[in-house]
């Protein structure tokens, strides 16, 4: 889909603990670094929809299960994927397309990484109900 990139992450295992890659400057989909922030989402709960006009995202998933779904209004056009620990990538999200995502496990953690500072002017909502997807 236009406006996203998945990408695999690299995972170090070490038996004092983990590291998980999340992002560097040279990687597609870097589109310069406004803040990093990190988000919970409670188990069959949804987030969205909401639409960037300048933000890029890119979403990590650590901790947790969280199905994440892409609406480019455009053309009618459906995106989802699920991303764990075990499908550790990065979602890159450009600005124009619309988002949710659901909590599939207890705990879920996601970290973003946007390419602007928060600025809820440069943002619109949408209640879950006006975009029609079946969760």
């Amino acid at each position: 889909m236009d406006g996203v990139i998945l990408t695999p992450l690299k995972q170090i295992h070490h038996s004092k603990g983990d590291i998980f890659h999340a992002m560097k400057a040279s990687d597609v989909g870097f589109n310069g670094f406004g803040e990093a922030y990190f988000s919970t989402i409670c188990k069959g709960e949804i987030k969205g929809w909401k639409k960037h006009s300048k933000m890029s995202l890119n979403l990590v998933v650590p901790i947790g299960v969280i199905k994440f779904v892409i609406y480019n209004k455009r053309n009618q056009e459906f995106f989802s994927t699920v991303l764990s620990q075990e499908n550790y990538q990065r979602l890159t999200v450009e600005p124009g397309v619309w988002l949710a995502f659901k909590g599939l496990e207890k705990n879920n953690i996601l970290l973003n990484m946007a390419s602007i500072e928060h600025n809820p002017k440069e943002s619109v909502n949408l209640s879950l109900d006006e975009i029609s997807y079946k969760w």
